[in-house]
């Protein structure tokens, strides 16, 4: 057999140019926090400039405010009148259904919109208050302190956890791990829970059970038989049905969304008339009662940071930041889909951070965006954030005049609103997707649904959020190792099974492996890569110390055997840990080849010399 001198390889492989390691780190950690180098406009910018554009990029509305037009006010008008009507009845409802005084509900509707107004970078986005996350703060809090027996000190830890919120909020990355499978599940099985729940306001049912899963719930409801309220059951049916009907006309035509808009606000009216017509509170229906008037009082002082309960109060706010900013994002980026621009994740994360932690100093809980109110904003027309603060301050003018008319506003109105609000995310139709096009996502919807109904909200998340992580670690454990074959009449190399016309080439096993070498998986392709030639292109991007010990065995094994071991095009990050690591000169510089077509092509031509 001649040596590999005879044959001429028209490209070598270099090894990347050596940088000092404060630069690597440097770049390491610019690529995992911002990927989307919000900086780079700064670049070769004066410093005054540099400071105006900083200012832009912190506080959005400096940026697009000079080129707002009378126009787009008239619209955003429109469409923050709209959602106001939608704000008050929800945010009245939602805090109810987090066991905290209903004026908590409508100050969360004052503050954190005019913050994301400045702050935010989606043009549709609606603040408010949220169903999900504000059964989880009930749920979660109400086993650490009784809201009717405590309720200062329960509210105290609200604020504490919507904080806690804020700041997780503001760092963000733990986003990443909620899928939207996952996230598919979880809140289909909240809005389950959360209408169960209401069983309680539609039956009249003054004593209920503080658990979430469907077993406590059903056995609290079918336990008190003889104390449910028949008057309550039928109000709570006809709005409900009344709800369900402006729904369906709306989706009938486009053009009466407004009649969906103004449905909850039409029923808390309607609701209140019947109440104080009929004398109806003297025969067993509840109602919201007094609330007081003014603007947000300072909370800044009832933060619970020397609770003894301030451990619940960061899971609590952990968890529902987590859920709000997942929630607010996507719903931001489904919008903007429609109307063909983007959005600033990094500028949101903060947006939600500072307007939690602000409004948890303004007694406010938790916000974020839900969909129901964002996308009666988008249907009314909205152009920009300027919605939000139109709607803050109808809330505004709310708070300090028309109060005391919601004193005779039944509950279970405000139970028939949030069912109504909860069937909306039981999307079924994406579950059915989900086993469509990906059998192990679907799996992980259902394995969160179920956490959620038959566990408790945080048992179904860390469920989800679990089996999730497993499958990356799976992924990446046992990365797959795919055998490529010679398109014919081309030089490319492609998955034999992907493309059955791609030919074997004789004499050669071409592998790919599809994830990065590391200790994780070092162990699993010693084993497989010891039967084979090992070749690769474009999909090893990384090795770590236990993958460098890996090739070493490999290549002592295929040298026992007198085979030899090829490397192609592999990445600077992995020719760099080669050339350190010295194991570029056992495997030898003549046997690294740039493409998969120059590597076959010096093994053809050693095997026919």
């Amino acid at each position: 057999m001649r040596s590999t001198g005879d044959y001429e390889c028209p490209r070598r492989v270099p090894g990347p140019p050596s940088k000092p390691c404060l630069k690597s780190l440097q770049t390491s950690l610019k690529e995992a926090f911002f990927p989307d180098d919000p900086f780079r406009q700064f670049k070769n910018q004066p410093t005054s400039r540099k400071f105006l554009l900083g200012l832009q990029y912190f506080v959005p509305i400096l940026e697009w405010a000079p080129r707002y037009s009378f126009n787009f006010f008239k619209a955003d008008l429109i469409a923050g009148v709209t959602i106001e009507s939608l704000a008050v009845p929800q945010g009245i409802s939602y805090a109810s259904l987090a066991s905290i005084p209903p004026i908590i509900g409508l100050y969360s509707s004052f503050v954190p919109p005019l913050i994301y107004a400045m702050l935010g970078s989606s043009k549709d986005l609606a603040v408010g208050t949220v169903a999900v996350a504000s059964l989880l703060i009930s749920s979660m809090l109400g086993k650490e302190v009784s809201p009717r027996e405590s309720p200062k000190q329960y509210v105290e830890l609200v604020f504490t956890a919507t904080f806690v919120a804020g700041v997780f909020q503001a760092l963000g990355f733990m986003v990443d791990f909620l899928s939207h499978a996952t996230i598919v599940g979880f809140m289909g099985g909240a809005a389950t829970i959360v209408c169960l729940q209401q069983l309680k306001g539609m039956l009249g049912l003054v004593h209920f059970t503080h658990e979430t899963d469907i077993v406590s719930v059903v056995r609290s409801v079918f336990g008190q038989i003889h104390q449910w309220r028949w008057e309550s059951a039928v109000l709570g049916c006809f709005f409900l049905f009344f709800l369900l009907l402006t729904r369906y006309f709306s989706k009938r035509k486009a053009a009466f969304f407004w009649i969906n808009a103004m449905a909850p606000l039409t029923s808390v009216i309607l609701g209140s008339l019947l109440v104080y017509l009929t004398h109806a509170e003297k025969h067993g229906v509840q109602v919201i009662g007094q609330l007081k008037k003014g603007l947000n009082p300072p909370s800044a002082s009832e933060l619970a940071f020397g609770s003894p309960h301030l451990m619940a109060a960061i899971k609590t706010g952990i968890i529902i930041g987590v859920i709000g900013l997942a929630e607010g994002i996507a719903v931001g980026r489904t919008f903007a889909m429609f109307k063909n621009y983007h959005i600033d994740g990094n500028k949101d994360m903060i947006a939600f951070g500072i307007m939690n932690i602000a409004g948890s100093c303004t007694s406010c809980y938790l916000t974020a965006g839900p969909f129901s109110r964002t996308a009666v904003n988008f249907n009314a027309g909205s152009k920009s954030a300027v919605s939000n603060i139109v709607m803050a301050t109808a809330v505004m003018f709310t708070l300090l005049f028309l109060t005391p008319l919601f004193h005779y506003t039944p509950l279970v109105v405000l139970s028939s609103i949030i069912i109504f609000a909860m069937i909306g995310l039981l999307d079924y139709e994406a579950a059915i997707h989900l086993w469509e096009i990906d059998k192990f996502d679907f799996f992980i919807c259902l394995g969160a649904y179920l956490g959620v109904v038959f566990g408790s909200v945080e048992i179904g998340l860390v469920i989800a959020v679990t089996v999730s992580l497993l499958r990356i670690l799976v992924f990446v454990a046992r990365p797959r190792t795919i055998v490529l074959g010679n398109i014919p009449n081309s030089g490319i190399y492609r998955s034999m099974d992907q493309y059955p016309i791609a030919n074997n080439v004789p004499g050669i096993l071409i592998l790919q492996i599809d994830a990065p070498v590391y200790f994780a998986n070092a162990s699993y392709l010693s084993v497989r890569i010891s039967r084979w030639i090992y070749e690769e292109e474009e999909a090893v991007g990384s090795i770590d110390t236990s993958g460098i010990s890996m090739l070493e065995e490999v290549k002592k094994n295929v040298d026992k055997r007198g085979l030899k071991l090829v490397l192609a095009n592999p990445r600077s990050e992995v020719m760099k840990k080669l050339d350190k690591s010295k194991l570029i000169d056992t495997i030898g510089q003549k046997w690294i080849y740039l493409t998969v077509g120059e590597a076959v092509a010096a093994c053809n031509f050693l095997l026919h010399a």
